[in-house]
């Protein structure tokens, strides 16, 4: 894996200290990012889970709505966990055709663990851990649903954006942020091999 690979973690609030563990356990450098000049260079970026409401509020106060577009526009690839699906949805940031059901699986009392089968993800069932939960309510043939639980979406993708219910980072199970760096590691490599032309 490239050591030039900087994937950034939105750091305003919400578990995003256990997304960089996991993503240097896979070799990735990480940066907290809670400004706007925290986006630059990044390879990939990271939106965790906390509380959507009080994220919402830190990414507006911080000037950081139209930095964090702007980066997804470019192609960046971006991973958001459960607060973090919340916030890419088209009634937040706007950077997925879907929308978030917040807490849909319940409150705190209603979180759950389970097996997930997860397009894309080799191997055994990944084990999704779901605390107030959201789910995806609504979406357009351009969101790829790749997991659900009892029939209701947990995970899709939409071009370089991965949006999932659940924390993985919770886990020891280290696929999905597999996943999301290898996607990250293709996109620099891409863009390397276009600039070496």
């Amino acid at each position: 894996m490239s050591a030039s690979v900087m994937i950034g973690v939105l750091a305003l609030q919400g578990g995003f200290e256990a997304h960089e563990r996991m993503l240097r356990r896979l070799g990735a450098e990480t940066c907290q990012v809670r400004v706007p000049v925290d986006l630059d260079g990044l390879d990939g970026l990271v939106i965790p889970g906390g509380e959507s409401t009080t994220m919402t509020l830190g990414v507006e106060r911080e000037g950081l709505v139209e930095p964090l577009r702007e980066l997804a526009a470019a192609g960046t690839p971006i991973l958001g966990s459960c607060a973090g699906m919340i916030m890419l949805d088209r009634e937040h940031l706007g950077l997925m055709d879907m929308r978030a059901e917040r807490n849909a699986f319940g409150r705190q009392i209603r979180s759950f663990e389970t097996d997930l089968e997860i397009r894309g993800i080799e191997g055994p069932p990944l084990r999704g851990i779901f605390i107030r939960a959201p789910w995806i309510a609504e979406h357009t043939e351009e969101v790829e649903i790749l997991g659900s639980v009892d029939g209701r979406a947990v995970a899709a993708r939409q071009g370089e954006l991965l949006a999932v219910a659940f924390h993985s980072e919770l886990s020891e199970d280290d696929r999905l942020h597999r996943l999301f760096v290898e996607r990250v590691n293709a996109r620099v490599a891409a863009r390397q091999a276009g600039q070496a032309r």
